[in-house]
């Protein structure tokens, strides 16, 4: 009889387990539909890109997301002769960065709904309407929830560019030598110094200039024989390796040695690249 109940008991708990296995495939079906449709919604959000080729024919955007939604996010507008393009890295990755990013890019589109301002008061804006948003007075138990951006604001028919950065920084290649332009080291957000304005960077440009500005994805990626960071130094070092190519295969290129780098390591965070050749 005690073998019976065991066989029973076996039988039993194969089919409870068999219960818990199809429960959890299910509610994974589920979540993984919902991020899809979340996935949908960002991308719609995101600008046209055959609106950005038709500005800048000769540019990329290289855009590798971790998860199937990012909290990196790419954004562009132009408003007569002024072009804002940008590239942000919102706090966290996955859901939580995508629900920033969706309140970057409405935010950023609000600034700029009737003309676009200065490159540093359009980061000043968006950061008030940030912290305003996620009522972020200073306290010590808020979330530090924010995002770093660089932002250009490109004028072709005066051949200026205007700068600002929270963290992250400006590249341009000219003539085969890289120029770094760093963003302030605030964020777009609470922050523990006291706010003061972003700095307004200005450029004169020159034709051929290359123009790149990125999240951190890219250099922060893990990899290669030492399994380290690909780094900021290597990233400048590739950047100026391709700048005689055609920005579709700087694109390529930057893609490939992504891949090559990472390896069979996990990719670490979204990783976003905008290239433009002026």
């Amino acid at each position: 009889m005690d073998h019976f109940k065991e066989v029973d008991l076996e039988r039993d708990l194969i089919a409870k387990i068999s219960e818990q296995k199809n429960k959890i495939e299910q509610q994974q079906k589920e979540l993984e539909g919902s991020l899809s449709y979340a996935s949908s919604i960002q991308t719609a959000l995101l600008p046209d890109l055959r609106y950005f080729k038709k500005t800048f024919p000769e540019s990329f955007i290289l855009f590798k997301p971790r998860d199937i939604v990012s909290g990196d996010f790419y954004w562009y507008s132009r408003k007569d002769n002024r072009i804002a393009v940008a590239a942000a890295d919102c706090t966290g990755h996955g859901v939580p960065g995508a629900f920033m990013s969706i309140l970057g890019i409405s935010f950023l589109n609000e600034i700029v709904s009737k003309s676009i301002p200065r490159a540093n008061s359009i980061l000043n804006r968006l950061r008030e309407n940030v912290m305003k948003a996620l009522h972020q007075t200073g306290g010590n138990t808020e979330h530090k929830d924010g995002m770093d951006i660089a932002l250009c604001v490109i004028d072709l028919d005066e051949m200026e560019m205007e700068f600002a950065g929270a963290f992250n920084p400006l590249y341009m290649i000219r003539n085969g030598c890289l120029l770094e332009t760093r963003g302030d080291k605030m964020p777009i957000g609470i922050n523990a110094i006291v706010e003061k304005s972003f700095a307004n960077h200005y450029i004169k440009l020159e034709m051929g200039d290359l123009i790149y500005i990125f999240s951190d994805g890219y250099p922060d990626q893990f990899g290669g024989p030492e399994e380290k960071k690909f780094r900021y130094k290597n990233l400048k070092v590739l950047l100026v390796q391709q700048s005689n190519k055609p920005l579709e295969a700087q694109k390529r290129e930057l893609n490939r040695s992504f891949i090559q780098w990472k390896g069979d390591l996990e990719q670490v965070d979204d990783v976003l690249i905008i290239g433009i050749k002026i």
